[in-house]
């Protein structure tokens, strides 16, 4: 009883359950060998990134120091304006990105077109078209460049953009996959067009092309790249520097002769700006480019 005589309540005692241990996972070993393997593979592939960077930060003393210098240095911003102006890196980026963006633009065009024409058209010997167009997968690009080459001589491409980009514009494997994608699309879709009075260019524009461009941005960043590491064909068909590509420029940048020293800082720093237009491509259309292999995989 309280002083004021009331009644007060006993006081209960609520039994506090005892906290249950949590049950602790093995630690994985094949988790921890997956990692590192994967942590040994980038370091792989990005130590020659960051080396090559590391060189267009140095002069050619440090480059040749023995041991090497690993860290970057002061000199970046003079290498870097030397390469620029040294190798004409404006006209050449120019000339490269032309020919990708041509080249796969071009490529995507003719290989959606052959392959809807192979998928939607009934004609005869449309299946013999597809295997003639499949087999020049195996024809190597030296097997058929010399009559190639006469080709663009014989129309006076030689030394042009038209020269540059149209015998690279077709392309076997697009169109392989162009058509393997067309053929997962159901034949309501066509009948539902054809009740609508869409005709084959109006089915292409309105039903297949929203559908198709996951897979036209991932065959578009690996068409880009092809047509922006192209040499052995540009080298052939342009005789002007005016007409060459980045990566021609980056080898006129090595001395002809055994008596000078090859500047690597200015030739690493010439190729970092040649690496940057593919890799803003692949950033800027990453997600596309996912999308766009699993759709096809699918």
């Amino acid at each position: 009883m309280s002083g004021d005589g009331v009644l007060a309540a006993p006081a209960r005692t609520v039994a506090v359950p005892a906290a249950l241990e949590t049950r602790r996972t093995p630690f994985s070993w094949t988790g921890l060998v997956v990692h590192l393997l994967l942590l040994a593979c980038v370091a792989l592939i990005a130590f020659p990134l960051y080396y090559a960077f590391i060189i267009s930060t140095q002069t050619v003393d440090q480059v040749i120091a023995r041991p090497p210098v690993l860290r970057p240095a002061g000199h970046a911003v003079q290498n870097y304006v030397d390469a620029w102006t040294r190798a004409h890196m404006g006209r050449l980026l120019w000339n490269s990105a032309i020919v990708a963006i041509v080249s796969a633009v071009g490529k995507i065009v003719i290989s959606m077109l052959s392959a809807f024409a192979i998928v939607y058209f009934n004609f005869r010997g449309r299946a013999l078209c597809f295997w003639l167009i499949f087999v020049t997968l195996m024809l190597p690009v030296e097997v058929r460049i010399m009559s190639t080459y006469e080709v663009i001589g014989n129309l006076g491409w030689l030394d042009s953009y038209a020269g540059l980009t149209v015998p690279l514009m077709a392309s076997a494997t697009a169109t392989f996959l162009f058509r393997q994608f067309y053929l997962t699309i159901p034949n309501e879709m066509v009948e539902a067009a054809q009740l609508d009075g869409a005709g084959p260019m109006r089915f292409l524009w309105s039903f297949l092309m929203p559908l198709s461009w996951a897979n036209v941005a991932a065959l578009f960043v690996v068409l880009f790249i092809f047509g922006w590491n192209q040499y052995l064909w540009p080298l052939m068909i342009t005789n002007t520097e005016a007409m060459r590509v980045v990566v021609i420029g980056l080898q006129d940048l090595i001395p002809r002769t055994g008596t000078h020293i090859p500047e690597w800082n200015i030739m690493m720093a010439a190729a970092m700006m040649a690496l940057l237009p593919p890799v803003a491509v692949i950033l800027f259309m990453q997600r596309w480019f996912v999308k766009g292999l699993v759709e096809t995989e699918k």
